[in-house]
């Protein structure tokens, strides 16, 4: 069975071709055949990181043995809502703003470590499903990933951006009222904080040249 590479905002994983502009790492979620496997809550480091490779980096298969399992983001704030960070490795300048924002935030330590030990309590229920919670609309702040009764979106001033598996569609109102909240709770104060998310690969900010070609 191939491996759904493609995360989406609910933390659901899906099938699709349409390129991200994000890639991410929970550790290796497959096996030997690459098929998947059960254990996708098993690290605490959720990360982000860029698409580019770096010179001296093989590429490897998506489902390499014994590597870990890249994953697939249509931009940062899918990959916030999902519950994961920006890489302190490949993002060092997107890591060094969101340790910042998360600390200012949160008034918690911004040691990599224990921000995806928070993290990792904020994203999953006892029962290791993703967290969702209610919220006003009006008190979030935008690029936070909601579901209302109609539609998953990501927020952005007075509109909701509808989200599938492909991208955005046309913008709608922004709902009123009581909405499911997909973002974990410290990344939306993270993104009050001012934490800007990377919405285009040219915005990832990685940290060695762009050798994508």
């Amino acid at each position: 069975m191939p491996f759904p590479h493609r995360v989406m905002a609910d933390g659901s994983f899906a099938f699709h071709g349409a390129r991200g502009s994000l890639t991410g790492n929970r550790g290796i979620l497959h096996d030997a055949a690459g098929n998947p496997t059960t254990a996708r809550w098993r690290h605490q480091a959720w990360i982000s990181c860029t698409l580019n490779q770096r010179a001296d980096r093989a590429k490897l298969p998506l489902t390499a043995p014994g590597h870990y399992t890249p994953l697939f983001f249509l931009d940062e704030a899918v990959a916030l809502a999902a519950g994961h960070r920006p890489c302190a490795l490949c993002r060092r300048q997107a890591f060094t703003g969101f340790r910042s924002a998360w600390a200012a935030a949160t008034g918690l330590s911004d040691r990599a470590p224990e921000i995806d030990r928070h993290l990792h309590a904020a994203r999953l229920t006892p029962k290791r499903q993703p967290a969702i919670r209610e919220a006003d609309c009006a008190a979030l702040p935008d690029h936070s990933i909601i579901r209302s009764e109609s539609h998953m979106g990501r927020l952005f001033g007075d509109a909701l951006l509808p989200l599938t598996a492909a991208g955005y569609g046309q913008p709608l109102k922004r709902p009123e009222g009581r909405v499911l909240l997909l973002t974990p709770l410290p990344l939306i104060r993270v993104l009050q904080e001012g934490y800007a998310p990377a919405l285009t690969p040219a915005a990832d900010r990685a940290s060695w040249p762009d050798h994508r070609g």
